[in-house]
């Protein structure tokens, strides 16, 4: 192990130390550049020099995903993007290409946990051998530099309550009680970027595991069920079709259901089917029958056929929810399930692309297609989202869930902002009192937050008064 690899490491650890205390916001993008030089300079010694396009991919757009928290305040879509940035490291740091390689990759990071304090205990104890000189000397400059700052930032800030303002925001508010935990985000940190480093080095080759393919069918055996299949999707989707042109009046009537019945309890089942579809679609694939240019033409005529009767349920599904949110509103719920059932919709529309141009780069783009999906949910401030969504039916049909809302982030701020009052005040109040002091530091504070505090300032909310919020049109008619 170089000694770049080792610095990189000890630089995440302590970043991870002054950091990541209290909340999150650049901070787990600064902490995740030295680990990512981390696993640069073990790959480069290891002779991983040349580093391919889906490798540049992976680790660009799992960077980018760490931005999220940075941007947006509401913790949910944060979670989903640092948890989808940690897929993308493991397919950057393994390069996996296959189906095993996509789904087992984290696995590797796991495995290299251990392995790699191991090997940087190692690396640290023949640098100390080898140059014990060396290190001395740099322990020494450390400490001689701390001291020199700490006097001289003591003085000034002293001397200027300016620069001493400044200085409280740039440096971590630390004490004595804080130690154990600094030590622990030290340790992750440090661990983290070894295991890092470890699986660039040496990664674990996953795309050695081959799934074997299942018995081959017979043409009949195989394309009967899913040609069955495929005319009772194009039935319900005709059905579909003629509803959406002739109205929904004529099949309320016929059901005797409401308009917000009709909707909410189609949606699930939909979504359903289009999960059920995606798997019979797995297993048709297993067994197809594989006995030359003609069966090739069958699979992809009958799978291409039941792909494209897919997508017109996807589409009616997404328009279910689109009346369910009309009748009730926007949910948190509803807004990742409709999320949800249009990356299935991509899915299968690359599916079919690969029955036409080969399937060898279908793994990486579902992967892909799913950390571009979690950039985008999450730049998209899906609270704020919820907020302008139900603000505009209130202005509509003076209907609104203050107990609901009242529980969205900080992101939600600049839409409720167009409430009137006392409305405004009504669910801005309850906002204002959960954001509290602004006493996070610049890299633990979000660029919604930022925002949020700046409206609320500009316009404190007036009163919370209960009586006056029920009498400004509260409604409990939201069904979440």
């Amino acid at each position: 192990m170089n000694t770049a690899v080792l610095w990189a490491a000890l630089a995440t650890g302590v970043l991870s130390m002054v950091l990541l205390n209290d909340g999150v916001g650049i901070n787990l993008f600064l902490v995740a550049l030295p680990a990512a030089g981390t696993a640069y300079f073990a790959a480069r010694q290891a002779g991983r020099v040349q580093a391919r396009p889906w490798t540049l991919a992976w680790g660009i757009g799992g960077l980018a995903l760490l931005l999220v928290p940075a941007v947006r305040a509401a913790h949910w879509p944060s979670l989903l993007a640092v948890a989808t940035a940690i897929g993308l490291a493991s397919l950057a740091l393994h390069g996996s290409r296959t189906w095993p390689g996509v789904v087992l990759s984290p696995l590797g990071l796991v495995d290299s946990l251990p392995k790699g304090a191991l090997w940087g205990w190692r690396g640290v104890r023949t640098r100390a051998g080898n140059a014990s000189g060396n290190v001395g000397s740099a322990l020494r400059a450390l400490a001689v530099t701390a001291v020199l700052l700490l006097v001289f930032g003591a003085l000034f800030a002293g001397a200027d309550a300016a620069f001493a303002d400044l200085l409280s925001r740039l440096v971590p508010d630390t004490s004595v009680g804080d130690g154990p935990w600094r030590l622990v985000l030290f340790a992750l940190g440090l661990f983290g970027a070894l295991a890092a480093a470890h699986t660039a080095a040496a990664p674990l080759r996953w795309d050695s595991f081959e799934t074997s393919p299942g018995r081959a069918r017979g043409r009949g055996e195989w394309a009967l069920p899913l040609l069955v299949l495929c005319a009772l999707f194009a039935v319900f989707n005709a059905i579909q079709l003629a509803v959406l042109f002739g109205g929904y009046k004529a099949v309320l009537d016929k059901t005797g259901q409401t308009y917000s019945e009709y909707a909410r309890q189609g949606f699930w089942q939909l979504l359903l089917a289009t999960l059920l579809t995606l798997l019979v679609i797995v297993f048709a694939l297993r067994w197809a029958p594989r006995g030359g240019p003609g069966d090739r033409n069958l699979v992809r005529g009958v799978l291409g056929t039941l792909c494209a009767l897919t997508l017109v349920v996807v589409a009616s599904a997404v328009r279910r929810m689109d009346m369910y949110v009309e009748a009730y509103g926007l949910t948190r719920l509803r807004i990742s399930v409709v999320t949800a059932e249009l990356w299935l919709g991509l899915v299968i529309l690359l599916i079919m692309a690969a029955g036409v141009r080969g399937a060898r780069w279908l793994p990486r783009a579902v992967a892909a297609s799913a950390a571009a999906g979690a950039l985008a949910f999450g730049l998209a401030s899906p609270d704020g989202l919820i907020a302008e969504n139900n603000v505009r039916r209130y202005e509509k049909t003076h209907k609104f869930d203050l107990d609901y809302v009242r529980g969205l982030s900080a992101d939600a701020v600049p839409a409720l902002d167009r409430l009137r009052e006392p409305m405004r005040s009504c669910v801005l109040g309850p906002l204002s009192e959960d954001l509290g002091p602004a006493t996070a530091s610049w890299y633990e504070i979000s660029w919604g937050e930022v925002r949020a505090r700046r409206i609320l300032k500009e316009r404190p909310p007036t009163t919370t008064d209960p009586e006056a919020c029920k009498s400004s049109g509260e409604s409990i008619e939201y069904h979440h």
